[in-house]
């Protein structure tokens, strides 16, 4: 199974720090990351962290418009939940982690218990989306995308809109299916009738 190793972590976008003499399990990482609300915190299996500061103004934009367009299929479609970049869960391999973007087939989330859900919740989204940035590494996002589908995601998309380049994720798939500069992206049938149009985007 892939986890996040300290060769894909890039340094200059990100910090990662040997963490597991620190015993994050539990309530404790939930507590690191509500004392330090300007970090984005994530956590590897092996139970290393990743500290990663806040996103530049072209990559927030990014991300709230990518953010929005889900939220509202998600609203029309109603057979599920959608999340933004600060959501966390906890993948069913240990590590706590962060898309940019994310959606929960709407049973699965509500089988969580009340507590579950005000926890980083103990899943693994249905369809989860990267944003790639300037300072982000591009094998520390493959490497996470994998991870993604290997624990439970049925579908996962790696924008990189330096290059204009889709990577596409999914279950049983040998490698990423790679698209240079698409218009348009569909999330069927995972996300039935969910178009991206990435002109929005790029």
């Amino acid at each position: 199974m892939s986890v996040l190793t300290k060769t894909e972590i890039d340094l200059d976008s990100a910090v990662l720090i040997d963490a597991r003499s620190l015993d994050l399990s539990g309530d404790r990482f939930l507590e690191l990351c509500q004392d330090n609300r300007d970090l984005r915190l994530e956590l590897t299996a092996a139970g290393e962290l990743i500290v990663m500061g806040p996103t530049t103004s072209e990559t927030g934009r990014r991300n709230a418009k990518l953010t929005f367009k889900l939220c509202q299929w998600a609203e029309q479609n109603g057979t599920g939940e959608c999340f933004d970049s600060s959501t966390c869960f906890t993948l069913p391999n240990g590590a706590k982690l962060s898309p940019d973007a994310s959606w929960i087939k709407r049973e699965r989330y509500e089988a969580l218990t009340d507590e579950e859900r005000e926890q980083f919740a103990p899943l693994c989204p249905d369809f989860v989306v990267e944003l790639r940035s300037k300072t982000d590494r591009l094998a520390r996002l493959q490497a996470k995308m994998v991870e993604y589908v290997e624990n439970g995601a049925r579908l996962g998309w790696l924008l990189d809109p330096a290059g204009r380049r889709v990577y596409i994720y999914r279950p049983g798939q040998q490698a990423a299916e790679t698209l240079e500069n698409p218009d348009t992206l569909a999330g069927d049938p995972v996300l039935p009738g969910f178009r991206l149009h990435l002109n929005e985007i790029w």
